[in-house]
């Protein structure tokens, strides 16, 4: 076997153990997902019915919908919204929630982000909301999206992303990865430019703005360990004043927290 099969087959082993943890981690956890207020509210809601500018004929795809609130939110100004996830028990608690809020224009599908079990060109939009960062591909990821979408359609990208300065980047990465070890990688807004563009996008907007975090309930709502946390403390807390000043490490009545940069891509498939 020749070195470059050996890493490939080293990097598909890597991708499928990553799988694996989000399926478990998630699955864990999938209820605290649905109430949770990072996820369920948000101006980037409103910012997403926004932009997608629905007009009732659409078919959407929400790719990695976890609990829903990205499918719930357009589901009133589509034609159908596909909401699909990796994680069974995501897809279980979305689907119980939206017939609670009498949606019923909403499928859902249990699938990979990577290998979308979807038609070439069968979408008008398709969003993915808080779920990149844990695609062992992004850049894979990215060509399904442009695949699955129709000529002059829409893809919507909310993430966390990283600073562009390094240190902060690092700190991040390293806290993030403690916190779930199923987190791959918070990209660069620069980086996800590159991405989208190679996968055929055209980026035409990205508007970023801060999401504060309190260390307590960012770790409680994924079960993090309590060693893991208390690590999590220290580096924040050790860390230079420039990465303080750029992830806005403070104390809020006592409790430790951060600012995790976000943003909101819009790109376009050409006609």
């Amino acid at each position: 076997m020749s070195e470059s099969e050996q890493q490939d087959i080293s990097q598909e082993a890597g991708e499928q153990e990553k799988r694996r943890l989000v399926q478990e981690n998630f699955g864990a956890v999938a209820a605290a997902y649905v109430t949770s207020k990072v996820h369920a509210r948000g101006p980037d809601l409103d910012w997403l019915v926004e932009a997608a500018a629905l007009t009732g004929t659409e078919r959407v795809l929400d790719v990695a919908t976890g609990g829903g609130h990205t499918a719930f939110a357009l589901a009133p100004y589509a034609a159908e919204v596909v909401a699909l996830d990796l994680t069974r028990p995501m897809l279980e608690v979305a689907q119980q929630e939206a017939l609670a809020r009498g949606l019923h224009n909403i499928r859902y599908l249990e699938g990979d982000a990577q290998a979308l079990p979807c038609e070439d060109a069968s979408f008008e939009v398709v969003t993915c909301r808080h779920a990149p960062h844990h695609f062992p591909r992004a850049d894979v990821a990215a060509r399904e999206w442009a695949r699955v979408l129709k000529p002059g359609g829409k893809l919507l990208l909310v993430d966390s992303t990283s600073p562009e300065e390094a240190e902060a980047e690092a700190l991040l990465h390293e806290i993030e990865v403690l916190r779930d070890p199923s987190h791959v990688r918070n990209h660069r807004i620069s980086a996800w430019t590159v991405l989208l563009t190679q996968a055929g996008f055209t980026v035409e907007t990205a508007r970023e703005w801060g999401l504060y975090l309190d260390i307590p309930s960012w770790t409680q709502r994924m079960r993090t360990p309590p060693d893991a946390v208390a690590t999590i403390e220290r580096l924040m807390r050790a860390a230079s004043p420039e990465a303080r000043e750029r992830l806005r490490i403070e104390e809020r009545d006592g409790t430790l927290g951060f600012t995790l940069p976000v943003a909101l891509i819009l790109a376009r498939k050409p006609a």
